[in-house]
């Protein structure tokens, strides 16, 4: 990689644009499909309706999310690469690492929330598996379960690609 080569930081910016639309898109499915059980499902009511819940909280964190970091990605990347360009080790060292070393602390407590949800989903799944007067906690435990698997799959690859950057930086600023 060249000294003054930044395609590293657009390549990261562009991607996370792009798999956060699709956070937003999945999101806002999440939020149709629980307005769909909650209001027009009439079979197992208490079952769609207890799906409605996560789908519903979930998703929109999912889109509200996912809206934030599309709408930001491209400002960031200039202005990251801008600063970069004009004061290359020093900005590295002293703002782009440390706020990559805090998003990707951020990703381990993500993974422990993202596991706990989806164990207390499957525990409340099989928990209440054949209990038909709790058919709605079992709804609840398989939303709960599916969502949290979701957003745990996106931010295993998000972390990757932070990890990625993170090395680029590194090169960057040592000039490999």
């Amino acid at each position: 990689m060249f000294k003054n080569d930044l395609s590293f930081v657009h390549k990261y910016f562009m991607a996370e644009k792009q798999t956060t639309f699709l956070f937003v898109i999945i999101g806002c499915s999440a939020v149709l499909l629980a307005l769909i059980f909650n209001f027009l499902v009439r079979t197992n009511i208490n079952f769609f309706k207890g799906a409605a819940v996560p789908l519903l909280i979930l998703g929109l964190v999912q889109a509200v999310v996912g809206y934030t970091v599309y709408a930001r990605s491209d400002k960031q990347r200039l202005d990251i690469s801008y600063n970069m360009g004009l004061e290359p080790a020093t900005f590295v060292r002293q703002h782009e690492l440390p706020r990559m070393q805090k998003v990707m602390r951020n990703f381990v407590i993500y993974r422990y929330v993202e596991i706990f949800l989806f164990v207390a989903g499957i525990a409340l799944f099989f928990y209440f598996r054949t209990n038909m007067l709790h058919s709605f906690w079992k709804g609840f435990g398989l939303s709960l379960a599916l969502m949290a698997l979701i957003i745990y799959i996106a931010d295993y690859f998000a972390e990757k690609r932070g990890a990625e950057y993170i090395d680029g930086l590194m090169n960057f600023t040592t000039g490999k």
